[in-house]
């Protein structure tokens, strides 16, 4: 069969099929389009979830009558002279328009604020209209309408109309956050209007419109920079926690992306913290020198690929676990709003007392009876590894007026124990309430982690050494690591080209699947070229351990157990939540409990 060449038309098409897969492609690119030209407001509208219409208006330096001949053919574009090597712009391949235009009706209005009149050009299945004046703005709109009508093979891939719709609410979130100093409108007739009021430099104010205003009271500020690499934005406590990744944010200078990488570092920093099935929600925003990141990975420009993946992985851990243990240990403020449902949702409207459990507990001596206090400021110390095992014979013991003032302690001094598990505190403006196993589960894992770093851990001698056989690349690569796998209490030595003799493996591991350990670690250095494998397998295990070692629910603790665990809690980081990622307490404040009575 001879080779010919492609028509024009089918190559756009072709091309379209990269750069336009759905109707939330096509408005990216037009975003990206209107940002690009300075704007300031970006009015977005759809129909059919745009499929039917895509409209995009904005106020930005508009086109004159040779820049709209131009920007509606392939590879045409102002953004970029001779070089990939420092791309500033959002848009730089000169892709998106004609691409748009080879598979729906396109047009295009633009006038320049120094111009007297504007045009408009029009494009159809890669078939362009003559060039003619129109009324116009200053500033560009865009009009897109029945998408893929020139590939009505690529309709049938679409999801609902409302699924597109979403996806397209999703982009404009997205584009939001990265540019609070625009003002962004979604509207259309499948959907109702959703508005993002400009924010000027106050990123956290745009977060929490776009995040909801519970993002705002839950955000830990981040800012580090490593080897003139930056990260900036804010990561949520670990107890405030999304069902899925939707609400994690990446943008590498200024253009959002969703990076593997990215996402996989914001994972490993709240290892230990998030139950499993739970996503922490964050917003990080990555300043870099342009050449030292490839944003022409592929067309839809939502990949980028650094120079040096390992420096941008470990920034982000670093500066995340950094800032979790600055201030990660407070509770999510969510936790107490869920507590008021759940009390709110306990009285019944014809006044009946609620089916849950508040009445007085009982024991085999008859119901509860008002004892003693817990006196003066308790004095005994808290082992983090162990506690006394003496009981208190009250459950329930109420502090006398007399008690010291709390202000001086966040979780505030210990009130009571109910239920044999939870702690009840009083701070300066509300109370605490404290799960004693989760608590004590976390301190335990917290003292055992900081003696993994802090010296060489045992190890035990294998009476004869394991051989494991890998390629030899790999071999190369552990042995580099050698002396830090021998700090985690790994003794490995070369064995021939592409053999590894494992003479010695963590006591703390017990009987290891050395093969296993081996052949995972290679990997992840292949990958990442870090040997963080072990460490996490050895985390693992003191999570575990820090589980069945720590005090257990159904425990009567007396009053200075209870107020030297909550002293240690507030020097411990991470405490807010156990090694599942469950909170360790939750606080209510005085103001919401007078709600709960009427009382504000």
């Amino acid at each position: 069969m001879a080779i010919r060449q492609l028509s024009e038309t089918l190559i756009n098409q072709i091309a379209a099929g990269e750069v336009i897969e759905r109707p939330a492609s096509a408005a990216k690119e037009l975003i990206e389009n209107a940002l690009d030209a300075g704007a300031t407001r970006i009015e977005i509208a759809t129909s059919g979830g745009g499929k039917a219409l895509l409209r995009v208006s904005d106020n930005g330096s508009g086109m004159d009558a040779a820049d709209l001949e131009l920007a509606v053919r392939r590879h045409c574009t102002s953004k970029i002279s001779e070089t990939l090597e420092d791309i500033r712009t959002l848009g730089f391949r000169g892709e998106a328009l004609p691409s748009i235009g080879s598979v729906a009706r396109l047009s295009i209005a633009s006038r320049r604020r120094d111009s007297a009149g504007g045009h408009e050009i029009a494009v159809a299945g890669g078939k362009i209209a003559h060039l003619r004046p129109a009324a116009a703005n200053p500033g560009t709109i865009v009009e897109v309408r029945d998408l893929f009508f020139a590939t009505p093979a690529r309709l049938k891939f679409l999801k609902t109309e409302k699924a597109e719709a979403g996806a397209i609410t999703e982009i404009v979130k997205r584009m939001a956050i990265a540019f609070p100093a625009v003002r962004f409108v979604l509207s259309g007739s499948d959907r109702t209007t959703l508005e993002f009021p400009a924010t000027g430099d106050d990123h956290l104010a745009r977060m929490a419109q776009v995040l909801g205003k519970e993002f705002r009271d839950n955000a830990i500020a981040l800012d580090a920079v490593r080897e003139e690499i930056s990260l900036t934005g804010f990561a949520g406590v670990p107890t405030f926690n999304r069902g899925n990744s939707a609400h994690q944010y990446a943008f590498v200078n200024g253009r959002p992306v969703q990076d593997k990488l990215i996402l996989s570092a914001i994972r490993g920093a709240y290892a230990e913290t998030i139950p499993s099935g739970r996503y922490p929600v964050a917003v990080l925003a990555i300043r870099l020198d342009p050449a030292l990141v490839d944003v022409n990975v592929h067309p839809a420009k939502s990949d980028v690929r650094f120079r040096d993946p390992g420096l941008v992985r470990g920034l982000i851990v670093g500066a995340i676990r950094e800032a979790l243990a600055r201030d990660g240990s407070r509770a999510a403020t969510t936790g107490a709003s869920d507590m008021l449902r759940s009390f709110r949702a306990g009285f019944q409207p014809n006044g009946q007392r609620p089916q849950a459990q508040w009445s007085a507990e009982t024991s085999p001596s008859g119901p509860y009876q008002p004892t003693t206090g817990f006196g003066e400021r308790p004095q005994a110390s808290f082992d983090g590894l162990s506690m006394p095992t003496a009981r208190a014979e009250p459950q329930f013991s109420p502090q006398p007026a007399s008690a010291e003032p709390t202000a001086r302690y966040p979780l505030g001094a210990a009130r009571a124990q109910i239920h044999a598990n939870y702690i009840v505190a009083q701070t300066e403006d509300g109370l605490v309430i404290v799960d004693q196993h989760a608590a004590h589960e976390r301190l335990v894992f917290e003292a055992m982690r900081k003696a993994l770093h802090s010296k060489r851990l045992a190890s035990q001698v294998l009476l004869i050494p394991e051989i494991v056989d890998i390629p030899e690349e790999d071999c190369d690569r552990l042995m580099q690591h050698a002396a830090e796998l021998s700090e985690l209490g790994l003794a490995i030595e070369r064995f021939g080209p592409g053999a590894i003799a494992v003479r010695e493996t963590p006591a703390m591991l017990g009987e290891v699947d050395a093969h296993g350990l081996i052949r995972q670690l290679a990997d992840e250095i292949a990958e990442w070229d870090t040997a963080s494998g072990l460490s996490a397998k050895l985390e693992y295990v003191a999570a575990t351990m820090a589980c069945h070692g720590s005090v257990r629910s159904g425990r009567r603790l007396r009053p200075e157990e209870m107020n030297a665990l909550l002293r240690e809690m507030e020097v411990t980081p991470g405490s807010g939540q156990c090694n599942h990622g469950r909170p360790t307490y939750i606080e209510l404040k005085l103001s919401d409990i007078e709600r709960l009575f009427g009382r504000s």
